[in-house]
């Protein structure tokens, strides 16, 4: 099995954001950034991030200013960085019920990202995947994990050190391998009954266990879920996706055997497919994954590869 080239780029990757991690700890150069009249504020609720335009599709993002920000200084907020020399923060209001009270409706919509992730401008998109990430942690890691203390964020919001042991917290990504098992000239694929739709079939998928390489993760998945052993294993491309807080590592993977045996506990249905099935899915009864998902990217770049 030869590589397949990655085409383009993954949805929300290529952040043009410098994270500045060398100034994190410098308070003094942190507040003067936080205070700056430039600086521009990716608003977080509940996971959904602050757009206009999505109704005309046409979404964008809507970043506060310093004047739109100014009543919320107690906040959870966090520095992610320098765009083009101007500071770029997040702050949340997950603890309302409803934001819309302190976040006018005339300033956007509060929106799923993976809704509108591929019309967003791809920059745009990889910074308020970064905000929505770095928040879902802030939001759920008040308490010590070591002790039980009251944590408080350090280190510009980008980790949290308990107030009690001293114990430090950063940010966690779970690593998740998403693999494309191949046959020649058709693929494996699954409906999980966690899909969006009825229809939907995608690449199997999973997170890595302690102790575990990448490569052994694809091939005790693939067994897990569908009764299919591989052997080569090739690397395509990764994708943040946080949603809430996972790293998804994409591979090609050989199958050595092809009577399916699912695992019903995750998947419904799993099935082969052609290059042509694949081409037009509508024929066959089924759809493929959402643009923005790197499962997509796999699928697209396979059957360009012939």
């Amino acid at each position: 099995m030869q590589p397949i080239p990655a085409s383009r780029r993954n949805a929300y990757t290529g952040s043009p954001i410098d994270r500045v991690s060398n100034l994190r700890d410098d308070e003094a150069a942190v507040a003067a950034l936080r205070a700056r009249a430039d600086a521009k504020f990716a608003a977080v609720w509940r996971g959904r991030s602050l757009l206009d335009g999505v109704e005309a599709g046409q979404p964008r993002a809507v970043w506060l200013n310093q004047t739109q920000v100014a009543d919320f200084a107690d906040r959870d907020w966090a520095l992610l960085g320098l765009h083009d020399g101007i500071p770029v923060l997040a702050i949340d209001f997950s603890d309302l019920e409803d934001a819309t009270g302190v976040l006018p409706e005339h300033l956007g919509s509060l929106v799923d990202l993976r809704s509108v992730a591929g019309l967003l401008p791809a920059d745009e998109a990889s910074m308020l995947a970064h905000a929505r990430g770095l928040m879902h942690w802030r939001v759920r890691h008040r308490f010590c994990g070591v002790c039980g203390g009251v944590c408080q964020p350090r280190s510009a919001g980008n980790a949290m050190a308990c107030t009690q042991c001293g114990a430090q917290h950063f940010p966690r990504t779970d690593p998740a391998v998403i693999m494309l098992v191949t046959d020649g000239d058709r693929v494996l694929l699954g409906h999980s009954k966690r899909f969006p739709n009825s229809t939907m079939y995608s690449t199997l998928a999973g997170f890595v266990e302690p102790g575990e390489s990448l490569e052994e993760a694809v091939a005790r998945e693939v067994f897990e879920e569908a009764g299919i052993r591989v052997g080569k294993v090739v690397y395509h491309s990764s994708q943040p996706w946080p949603f809430p807080a996972s790293i998804m590592l994409g591979y090609y993977a050989e199958a050595l055997s092809f009577d399916i045996t699912i695992d019903p506990a995750e998947l419904e249905d799993a099935r082969w497919f052609s290059r042509d099935q694949l081409r037009n899915p509508e024929a066959v009864g089924i759809s493929l994954p959402r643009v923005d998902s790197i499962a997509r990217r796999l699928l697209e770049d396979w059957m360009n590869h012939a």
